[in-house]
């Protein structure tokens, strides 16, 4: 009997699995998209750049909700739910906030004239673009999922306190963050 549920213990669970999936292919897709930055950056015309500073200050941010997130998991799995509530609408407040900044800090590319798409684009902004742009993509999920999740701690039935959904969210969520610091780190080390 308790080698039968030490066994089922190690089972991961299934929607944790399919997470950890997606997370393999979104990895798959940000090293193809970098590895090819690497391979065209070495053509002719292309330009060098700085990110600009607003972009430390969005990473400074999605560092932050991964701390937020976490105090989050840990006071849901405590029960302390007016504490989960807030840390994790801070959570979900950053997310806005980082991706709003990111979206200033594209309009400030154009305001420095390195243009991103269209006549005139250099392929080494347009790849900023691609690569900054799937990222903000992937966390406008997260913050969509972050807000779900949210929305059900305020459910009027009764309350389950499975952590998984929450564990989820937050595996996710701290896996973007970790992204972002790549691409940022990326694109500083190579300019």
């Amino acid at each position: 009997m308790i080698q039968m549920m030490s066994a089922q213990e190690k089972k991961v669970h299934p929607y944790k699995f399919n997470m950890w999936l997606a997370i393999a292919g979104m990895i798959m897709m940000f090293a193809g998209l970098t590895s090819a930055y690497i391979v065209k950056r070495s053509q002719p015309g292309w330009e060098s750049f700085t990110l600009p500073g607003i972009f430390s200050v969005s990473t400074g941010l999605i560092l932050i909700s991964s701390l937020t997130i976490q105090v989050a998991l840990k006071s849901f799995k405590a029960h302390h739910m007016g504490k989960y509530r807030l840390f994790f609408a801070l959570t979900l407040l950053l997310g806005v906030v980082f991706i709003t900044l990111q979206i200033m800090g594209f309009y400030r590319f154009n305001e420095l004239g390195m243009k991103m798409t269209g006549i005139g684009s250099n392929p080494a902004y347009s790849f900023v673009l691609a690569i900054a742009g799937l990222h903000i993509l992937h966390v406008t999920g997260g913050i969509v999922a972050l807000l779900v999740i949210f929305l059900k701690s305020f459910s009027r039935k009764k309350r389950n306190y499975d952590s998984m959904p929450v564990e989820i969210v937050a595996t996710y969520w701290h896996f973007v963050d970790i992204l972002w610091l790549y691409i940022f780190v990326f694109f500083h080390l190579l300019h």
